[in-house]
């Protein structure tokens, strides 16, 4: 399996800084060899009218995660990783706390990425399993500008 290149939590964040993951108050909290941690608080921005857990807003997360996997995982700082498709199964709500997701890749290939997010709740109860697949861009390809 490939190691994700190394980097802190903090310079994530700091990636993050202007987008929709801050918006929703996305945070990576954790960076291993093999895996991307993050949390998201459940509230007033990532709440549905009946006031539970958007599932696009579980989908933002495991994107966001899934994502950053995928571009430590690049070899080459001249390629990017963006979304091609993603699914979420929301399997049980939530309407407080926090949501935890943690994403691992299943396949790193040449010119696609597959990664699966599972996101929990603060029991640990599983909210949301996701699969993203990431297509591996040049960075002087428009679509990753």
């Amino acid at each position: 399996m490939t190691e994700l290149r190394k980097t802190t939590p903090s310079e994530a964040n700091r990636f993050m800084r202007d987008t929709l993951a801050e918006a929703l108050g996305i945070e990576i909290t954790e960076i291993g060899k093999d895996y991307v941690k993050g949390s998201m608080p459940v509230d007033r921005r990532t709440r549905q009218p009946f006031g539970i857990l958007h599932g696009g807003a579980s989908a933002a997360l495991a994107e966001t995660l899934g994502s950053i996997g995928g571009t430590l995982a690049l070899e080459s700082e001249a390629q990017s990783c963006v979304g091609l498709e993603i699914n979420a199964n929301h399997v049980s709500s939530v309407s407080g706390g926090k949501v935890y997701g943690t994403a691992v890749p299943l396949h790193i290939g040449r010119t696609t990425h597959v990664w699966e997010i599972t996101i929990e709740d603060d029991e640990r109860n599983l909210v949301c399993i996701s699969r993203l697949t990431l297509a591996v861009v040049s960075r002087t390809d428009p679509v990753s500008k």
